[in-house]
């Protein structure tokens, strides 16, 4: 069977119980994975309430306990709800998924289908500092199974015992055709010298695996009488969120300096890996990461990938990452004394997941 594992969550008065066959549904860029499960339903002592099933897009950007002056801190991106009880027509085509779920719920089984739109954003996490409590912030999916007389009343309230949910991720992988890496090049003439220093960096491909080693090939031509005493590389992660504000910061998540020597009228040819881990970035609050599930671990952030036409406004948060390269000389540190900015190339970075080969 497709399936090894059951989700499972019942609700607090043991009415509903909520059946998943996975939890993470891949986005392939023109389709998303359909959301198939099931229902068990006890429908004793429901009086005049139906049960709604539903599935939420929200960013959450503040702790839910905050709640306190009526401020909302999660805002729904996309929400659909299904009437499965008493029955309201929603007969979806059953699948090998379904029929597993169904044989697991036993005769008060409904199965349900949910197609997640395209246009939707992945599962994104922001790291929460050390002594932050309660759910991270970020983009997540949740089904939710309800007892309620309507599906989104406002004016009703729900109590927390009639309800279960199950929080679910949506996933890209790298697409199996990729181009060719990038290149960045500099020349630069300094002061008090009419000779320049030519640096070239590039990568060989176009998209680079979590927890991958990167080899970032450079080439240096040192013209001038200085020695170029290290090269430093480092690799930053750009977080937009477009929600709500229009923050948009970057955070360090490499820096290496490596002891390599360029003479005066010399050249260079070598190529530097590196590997950004979120291992090594655990403390840092505000790191985009790939959607988390209870207690999982989990990676930083893919790289968003935006299809042609699509509103940015509905991602929510939009990952890129920069690797920058930039080289240190004898003679007052930098290049004739000037900044590190001015001595930097930077090539952008992708960093995503292989699709699994089955």
């Amino acid at each position: 069977m497709m399936t090894d594992k059951v989700f499972k969550k019942t609700s607090g008065n043991g009415q509903l119980t909520l059946y998943l066959g996975k939890r993470d549904y891949v986005d392939h860029v023109d389709s998303v994975d359909a959301v198939e499960g099931v229902l068990k339903i006890d429908p004793a002592d429901l009086g005049d309430r139906k049960v709604w099933i539903q599935l939420a897009c929200a960013f959450r950007y503040g702790r839910e306990d905050l709640d306190v002056i009526g401020l909302s801190f999660r805002k729904d991106i996309w929400i659909q709800h299904i009437q499965l009880y008493p029955d309201a027509g929603h007969k979806p085509t059953l699948t090998e998924m379904h029929n597993t779920l169904l044989q697991k719920a036993g005769e008060q089984g409904h199965a349900f289908t949910f197609n997640i739109p395209t246009n939707l954003p992945c599962s994104v996490t922001l790291q929460p500092g050390p002594d932050d409590k309660g759910k991270a912030c970020g983009v997540d999916f949740e089904v939710k199974a309800y007892l309620a007389k309507s599906a989104d009343d406002p004016d009703e309230k729900i109590d927390k015992k009639d309800t279960c949910r199950l929080v679910i991720r949506k996933i890209q992988f790298a697409p199996d055709n990729t181009g060719s890496g990038q290149k960045a090049e500099l020349c630069k003439s300094f002061m008090m010298s009419d000779k320049p220093v030519f640096l070239e960096a590039s990568l060989d491909k176009e998209i680079y695996y979590h927890g991958d080693s990167i080899p970032v090939t450079l080439k240096i031509k040192n013209e001038t009488n200085k020695v170029v005493k290290k090269i430093k590389v480092t690799v930053d992660q750009t977080t937009d969120v477009v929600l709500y504000s229009a923050d948009k910061y970057t955070k360090n998540v490499l820096c290496e300096e490596f002891g390599e020597t360029v003479e005066g009228n010399a050249t260079f040819d070598k190529t530097l890996s590196i590997t950004p881990l979120l291992a090594n970035n655990k403390e840092k609050r505000g790191l985009a990461l790939d959607g988390r599930l209870k207690d999982e671990d989990t990676n930083l952030a893919s790289t968003t990938i935006i299809r042609s036409g699509m509103d940015k406004e509905i991602l929510g948060i939009l990952v890129s990452y920069k690797i920058k390269v930039n080289l240190m000389v004898s003679g007052g540190g930098l290049l004739g004394g000037l900044t590190a900015s001015d001595v930097t190339v930077e090539l952008p970075l992708t960093l995503m997941h292989p699709k699994p080969k089955d």
